[in-house]
Parts: C-alpha cells; structure tokens; sequence
C-alpha cells in the first residue's frame, strides 16, 4: 500500500541550529536555548502542598521558594557560553563560521550539559567561557542519537555546579527563569516566564537538512533568543528541571526544553566513562491520528505509518536494518510493541527510547487490512 503524504501540509517545522554566529533562522522556526525557573505556587519538598505565602524581596514566593534575584545568584555562576568555530565550503570557497550557545556545569571536574545542535559539527573547535569570563577549549564527550543532548568537557577543578531537579512534579503554571547566551552576544542574560504547556511533541530541524522528533517537552512563554540553546530551565528553588532547545517563531512566547528526568541517566552513563547509545528500529513513519487516518483512508486511526521522506534518498525502511530484517514493508502501520499501543504522544520514537540496543521486542503491524506479528532484534544508532 502506498501513501502518498502532502509533505508541504504536513508537520510542524521547528529550527534548532546555532550557527552563523548564533542561530540560523529557518522558514518559520528557530531553534535557541534558554532557562527557566519555579515549581508554580506549590512547594516540591513538601510533596506538593501548597503553601502560605509571603513577601520576600518584592515577590510573592512559597516557603522554601527563592525570589527570582535568589534563583539568579545560585544557578548563573554554573552557566556558560559555548561558542564554535568551523571552515565550511560555500560558493565563495572556504570561510570561518562561528557559533553560539549554553551549557551548564554538573561536575566540578568540567562536565558541562547542553544542546546536540550547538555543538554538531565533528570539524569545528569549541570554547567555552564561564560567568567569570575564564575561557576554556572544550571537547565533546557524547552526543545523544535520539535526543538534542550533548555532554562537552573542559580541563578545569572546583567548578561551581548547578543542582538537577525533578521534571515530573513541574506544574503548567508554574514561573520558570531561563538563562543563556542570548544572540550569541550577551551572555548570562536572564529572562522569566511560566511552564505554558507539558508533554508537547515537536520536530526540530538545524537549518542544514537535519532534523529530529523530539517528545515529552516542557513548552514556556520566557523569552528565548538564538544562543540561548543548551542553557538550564530552573525552578524556583534553583534546581534545573530543563533543557531550554527550541522556539516557535511563527507564534509568541512558545519555547520548548527537553525534561530534565530524560536525560538524567545518560548524563550518569557519560561520568561514568560510558557512551550513550539508543536502541533503532530502521524506520520512517508518520504518526496515524483520525484526522490523518480519514484523509488517506486508513482503516485504523492510531499506530505509526511506514513511509518514505520527502527526499530521493529518505528511504522507509533501512536496508538491511532490523525492520527491514524482521520483513516490516513500507505501508505497514505498526500497532503496538509488546502490547503497548502506538497513538498520541505514546508515539513509536517514545516507546522505543524504553528498550535498549539488543532487545528482542514484538510489533503488531496492519497490512493490507490483515493484521500480524513480527519479532525484532532493535539496532543500535
């Protein structure tokens, strides 16, 4: 069965690349970093009850809560800028492009979290400059295939550190702070706004041709510039709950952070000497909803289309890889990997981040109206 998809109707395009001195801007979308900060009027510590309120400094704050000015002074000394320097080829012949973005320390030895996209070149040379205005050469230590996550690392001691905190008791509502080095210029600067949405879904494109799913974000209304990508979403007892990576151009105030949670484990894999891996299925696919089930008259409104990419090369299924092993064909609809059903935000990209490379799972499928099963040994990208 062969679908054929209006690509030019289809998706959210959102950009996440920092390059040309910042960000570069795409069709519609940016892509950035920022931070952010505060749980919404409730107190973590205490299990989420809310609290009696009081003045502190000018603003209303929980008990246990920090003011904004407080959040500032303990987050803002483990935030950095984190620029990148590259020969490319253009039609004028080889010319230096620079980069920029954030990070944020998490070992007193120099390991420093931020974007994939800030520093996804394999050529160019990294450096990183500190709220002192200490700058180091930096190395990349891993780059996360299935997440816009990267670890970088410079030869320093005695860092200042920020604190990781829980992602799953943010609240929608709740006031966030992002920090980051807005425009690539202006580093340290400092914006606040709220948690506007949870669990959202986006595709980020780097404005070089690449681009990526990413799910289960925290979206926020503080404002975000190109450069700010990489930089820490804080709440307001100080803690880092995001990873502020993208923003909606076409609208106001709709930034996107990648929850802490997620990437907590793979930061541990990286300061324990390992390497981040991620378990791959060797598909394309477009999620199935009603709508989209109605206009090409599928006949099942959830799971994950097979399908090829907009481009000569955007195969659907990878020669020789594990879907392509197990017998999955393009237009097959994937139903369900053991018996965990594929719609909504349970989306085919999140269920698989659930397994690791080796794993032997069963996938239910629909073809040509007949359902089946097949077994597969997940890949590794």
């Amino acid at each position: 069965m062969k679908i054929h998809v209006n690509w030019k109707q289809f998706g959210m395009l959102l950009a996440a690349g920092a390059v040309g001195g910042a960000v570069t801007l795409s069709a519609w979308l940016v892509a950035l970093d920022q931070q952010w900060v505060r749980v919404g009027g409730q107190n973590i510590a205490t299990g989420g009850q809310t609290l009696d309120s009081g003045y502190v400094g000018g603003n209303v704050v929980a008990e246990g809560e920090l003011t904004v000015e407080q959040v500032v002074t303990k987050v803002n000394p483990a935030v950095v800028a984190i620029t990148s320097t590259d020969n490319v080829r253009t039609i004028f012949g080889m010319m230096k492009q620079t980069g920029g973005g954030s990070g944020f320390i998490v070992r007193k030895d120099g390991l420093i979290v931020t974007n994939k996209h800030v520093v996804s070149s394999t050529t160019a040379t990294y450096t990183v400059k500190l709220s002192t205005g200490k700058t180091y050469n930096a190395t990349v230590t891993a780059r996360d295939p299935g997440n816009d996550l990267a670890l970088i690392k410079i030869s320093a001691s005695g860092l200042p550190v920020v604190e990781l905190g829980d992602s799953s008791k943010v609240a929608l509502g709740q006031k966030v702070v992002a920090i980051g080095n807005a425009l690539g210029e202006y580093q340290n600067t400092v914006t606040t706004g709220i948690v506007s949405g949870l669990n959202r879904s986006i595709t980020a494109s780097s404005g070089n041709g690449s681009a990526e799913k990413l799910n289960g974000l925290i979206q926020t209304d503080a404002a975000i510039n190109p450069g700010n990508s990489g930089g820490p979403l804080v709440n307001l007892l100080g803690q880092v709950i995001g990873i502020n990576t993208a923003v909606d151009t076409s609208g106001q105030g709709v930034g996107f952070a990648i929850p802490i949670n997620s990437v907590k484990s793979q930061i541990q894999i990286v300061s324990s000497g390992g390497e981040i891996s991620r378990p791959k299925l060797g598909v394309r696919y477009i999620p199935v909803t009603p709508t989209f089930a109605q206009a090409n008259s599928l006949s099942t409104t959830y799971g994950a289309l097979v399908a090829h990419g907009s481009g000569y090369s955007d195969v659907a299924v990878e020669t020789g890889g594990p879907a392509d092993l197990a017998g999955i064909k393009e237009g097959d609809i994937l139903l369900a990997i053991n018996g965990e059903k594929i719609e909504g935000d349970n989306d085919l990209s999140a269920i698989l981040q659930k397994y690791k490379p080796g794993d032997m799972v069963t996938i239910q499928l629909e073809r040509n109206g007949a359902t089946k099963t097949v077994r597969v040994r997940l890949g590794k990208i």
